[in-house]
């Protein structure tokens, strides 16, 4: 067996450092995808009129994206660290080009919210991937600060660009911004296709030979680690001592010690088992038991609109309850599960994760529908209020890339906390200003800066947060964790949104600020321990 773990391929090429082409390509990728997902923000009039889609399924238009999001991003990260992030990754990008164009040529409801859900399932894979690619080039410290910044201002950025594409190209044909997209994201495979360099030991079934010490010390270490920041001339940033010392292996005498504290870590090297080479199979079974938990879900937040205290909103709601429940008892039972569920004992694994969820409830969910609001009290167009959508985006852009002069001063969870009371009191500037008449949008800008700071703000931390609080070999598997949680969260946050504006804007608004003021005080309770710039493999060593 310890031969098995210590033999290496002669032929595994070494993995190039190309920290730069990841970032451009994972980058690009991501805001595609985010664009393809915001665009029906502001079609969705549009794309109501021309199938006739009744209120009580416009939910379903903009939920489909994320319906396939949340459902496959766990299994994308398990995927992506099987298989290699590479792989997944282009993948995605090449299935989000080509089902984003057959939702240009939908006919109907149905069959363009299920292209949304599979344009869903392909970005999970761009989105799973994309932050293992990062979290594998840079290392940890300030450039996986700045990389992650990054990809976060490609979140805000995303979001920003794609009803204004959309709104844009509606004034002629609301198809067009898909196929639009539908060529961006091909185009960016291609480019990623050429540029992204191959993971060493993800060819074939011998990868699996070298057994996942040797994965873990790769993905640890990263194309930069040791010698790269006495290089540029600046002292050895204690995590890559941490990962030069997990590199050499433990000191003579010292092994039991290592195995048994790294036994009481939860997910610390918990990696699928590879016996004799073989992958790890996807968790179907979870990945079905929490899609239908979620579609459950959904479908009460829906029919709740007609009446909350109703068999019909009841009976769905007790379902995703049990399957929830069930999703719970499989993956406990997997032995490649989609995430290691003893990593929410970990604090810092849970604020990432609550983090996400209550940033989907409490912002994407309100302003996912804050333009169609904006045009039908005010007769506003679908490219006005993709300008006045912008305000909100764009400064949530800026925000997010200038986020990382702060964490040598604010730790992640203390960032999350901040951007979920800036959200809260922006929000709470919204009040009365939704559905005034036409010419009032000037009441709404104080409001959509304030909170497309805290949104900003909270897009940066979430990734850094969501790498740094697992294993290195399960980055993957973090990133996907905490997409999931968002866009379970905005998934419901929609739903739930859609049901209270039939009582009147105002109500879904204070609900989005209690949210918010709720995940403030979380992540300010679970994040109390965690240090600025603190990896996983630093806060183990503690």
């Amino acid at each position: 067996m310890s031969s098995s773990t210590s033999t290496a391929p002669p032929s595994a090429p070494a993995l190039p450092s190309r920290p730069g082409a990841a970032l451009a390509v994972t980058a690009s990728a991501t805001a595609v995808a985010l664009m393809n997902y915001t665009a029906p923000m502001v079609t969705l009039p549009d794309i109501a009129t021309a199938f006739a889609t009744p209120a009580s399924a416009q939910a379903w238009i903009l939920n489909g994206t994320p319906l396939g999001l949340a459902v496959l991003l766990l299994v994308a990260g398990s995927l992506a660290d099987a298989h290699g992030r590479r792989r997944v990754f282009l993948l995605g990008t090449l299935a989000l080009g080509v089902t984003t164009a057959l939702g240009a040529l939908a006919g109907s409801t149905l069959t363009f919210t299920l292209a949304r859900v599979a344009q869903g399932a392909a970005s999970a894979a761009v989105l799973a991937g994309s932050l293992g690619l990062l979290a594998h080039a840079y290392p940890a410290g300030r450039d996986r600060i700045r990389a992650t910044g990054i990809w976060g201002a490609s979140v805000s950025g995303g979001i920003a660009l794609g009803p204004l594409l959309a709104g844009a190209l509606s004034l002629t044909d609301w198809r067009l911004a898909y196929g639009a997209l539908g060529a961006a994201a091909l185009v960016t495979a291609a480019a990623g296709a050429r540029t992204l360099p191959r993971e060493a030991g993800a060819r074939g079934p011998e990868a699996g030979a070298r057994g996942p010490e040797a994965g873990a010390v790769a993905t640890a270490r990263g194309p930069e680690s040791g010698t790269g920041d006495l290089a540029r001339g600046s002292a050895p940033d204690t995590g890559d001592l941490a990962r030069e010392e997990a590199a050499r292996g433990p000191a003579p005498g010292t092994r039991d010690t290592a195995r048994k504290a790294t036994a009481r870590e939860p997910g610390a090297g918990h990696t699928p088992p590879r016996a004799g080479g073989s992958r790890p199979r996807p968790d179907i079974a979870g990945a079905v038991a929490l899609g239908l938990a979620l579609a459950a879900l959904l479908t009460a937040l829906t029919l709740g609109r007609d009446g909350w205290l109703r068999p019909q909103v009841g009976l769905p709601l007790l379902a995703s309850v049990a399957l929830a429940a069930l999703f719970v008892a499989v993956e406990r039972r997997s032995q490649a599960p989609m995430v290691d569920l003893a990593l929410l004992r970990r604090p810092a694994f849970l604020a990432s994760t609550l983090g996400a969820l209550f940033t989907g409830l409490a912002v994407i969910g309100l302003f996912s529908v804050v333009p169609a609001l904006v045009q039908g009290g005010s007769g506003m167009s679908p490219l006005g209020a993709a300008w006045l959508f912008v305000l909100w985006s764009g400064t949530s852009f800026v925000v997010a890339l200038q986020a990382r002069r702060l964490p040598a001063r604010l730790s992640a969870p203390y960032q999350l906390a901040l951007g979920f009371l800036l959200s809260a009191a922006g929000v709470l500037a919204l009040l009365g200003t939704l559905q005034g008449p036409a010419g009032s949008w000037p009441r709404l800008v104080p409001g959509l800066l304030v909170a497309g700071a805290g949104s900003g703000l909270l897009n940066a931390a979430l990734p850094r947060l969501a790498v740094d609080s697992v294993p290195p070999e399960r980055a993957a598997m973090g990133s996907g964790a905490n997409n999931t949680a968002r866009y379970i969260g905005s998934s419901a946050g929609v739903a739930l949104t859609l049901a209270l504006v039939t009582a009147g804007p105002d109500t879904a608004v204070l609900a989005s600020a209690a949210l918010a003021l709720l995940g403030a005080a979380l992540t300010l309770v679970l994040g109390r321990g965690h240090r600025p710039g603190t990896s996983f493999a630093q806060t183990t060593s503690r």
